[in-house]
């Protein structure tokens, strides 16, 4: 896919106040590491995330997507009367009906005649709406979309702790399948796009990508409900070895798409998993480590707010400038991954 005049007018992120460090929630799984003989640290050295974010006090996806949403339109300049489409990108949502886009309508004050809907692809979520938005821009149908996304993993994380704690029939062994829940954090991005003929020269443009999906990997991350809490298991290590696959060969079909090579992008962005995923990537796809921009050491695994809130805050470090080609390498269990080119 490509595309001709959609500019990325704006992004904005919204990060929750309160910090948990790995170490604190080493200390609230004190009865399982002691029972297991668990050495502490093990989370943050394997993982790499020092801390991650939760809001601190409970909070609706829409309302937390909200914060970002006026954030940006705030930034922007943009009324609510400018926005023709608005699309809900994140894992978690307010309840299966209605969509948690037509509580986001109303927390942000569009007009009667905006489009709302949700799209929902595990942490590819937000790139999927990019991609769905910029069609619509480029067909002419809409003019300008805003794309929000509210993740709160704190609900998970608590579930996991309580859970792991209660049972004492975990092994060593048994307890791998609930290590991923323990990365997961929470936050809140947003995005304008535009068609290009409505902002300055100079605006960062969405150029195309491709698309790859592997669905026999569908099983190795799986997450739902479970009485009122949340409960997800995840294969960690079929789930890199799937995960890197498939990238490999989306990699390829990218670079044939859009012409470039793994010297092309002056800055990679990927979703934000943890150290031993990015080395593996970068390594795999021969892309030179120095180009990557984490978020994930203060972060954690946001879902679908990772890889946009890390590019924005790439850019507001100054670490991506005016006229940088851009690799935004997405990825969401299922499997499927989405690479995108921005420049």
């Amino acid at each position: 896919m490509k595309f001709s005049h959609v500019a990325i007018e704006q992004m904005a992120v919204e990060l929750p106040p309160e910090v948990w460090t790995s170490d604190d929630l080493e200390q609230k799984l004190a009865p399982v590491y002691e029972r297991l003989r668990l050495p502490y640290g093990r989370l943050e050295l394997m993982t790499g995330i020092r801390e991650r974010r939760f809001w601190s006090h409970p909070i609706r996806p829409s309302e937390a997507s909200a914060l970002a949403g006026k954030k940006v339109m705030q930034l922007a300049g943009t009324r609510p009367e400018d926005i023709d489409l608005l699309i809900h990108s994140s894992v978690c949502r307010d309840r299966l009906e209605p969509s948690t886009a037509a509580y986001l309508h109303g927390l942000l004050g569009l007009k009667q005649s905006t489009q709302i809907f949700d799209v929902s692809n595990a942490c590819l979520g937000f790139l999927n709406a990019m991609v769905v938005a910029a069609g619509l821009i480029e067909s002419g149908q809409i003019r300008r979309a805003l794309i929000c996304s509210g993740e709160n993993g704190r609900p998970l994380v608590e579930n996991t702790i309580a859970q792991l704690n209660a049972d004492t029939t975990l092994t060593r062994n048994s307890v791998k399948p609930y290590f991923a829940n323990l990365t997961i954090g929470a936050g809140a991005v947003a995005a304008i796009l535009t068609h290009d003929s409505l902002v300055p020269a100079g605006t960062p443009h969405l150029l195309g990508g491709v698309v790859a999906t592997d669905s026999e990997a569908n099983r190795l991350c799986e997450g739902d409900t479970s009485g009122n809490a949340l409960a997800m298991q995840t294969d960690s290590e079929k789930l890199l070895e799937a995960g890197i696959a498939l990238a490999a060969r989306g990699w390829e079909a990218f670079k044939q798409e859009m012409g470039w090579d793994e010297n092309t992008p002056a800055r990679v962005i990927t979703h934000q998993v943890g150290v031993r995923h990015t080395a593996a990537l970068f390594d795999k796809l021969g892309l030179d480590r120095a180009k990557d921009w984490q978020s994930f050491d203060r972060l954690g695994n946001v879902g679908s707010v990772s890889l946009p809130a890390t590019l924005t805050l790439a850019r507001e470090a100054g670490a991506i400038r005016n006229g940088d080609k851009v690799a935004l390498l997405g990825i969401g269990s299922g499997l499927s991954s989405l690479m995108l080119a921005v420049e």
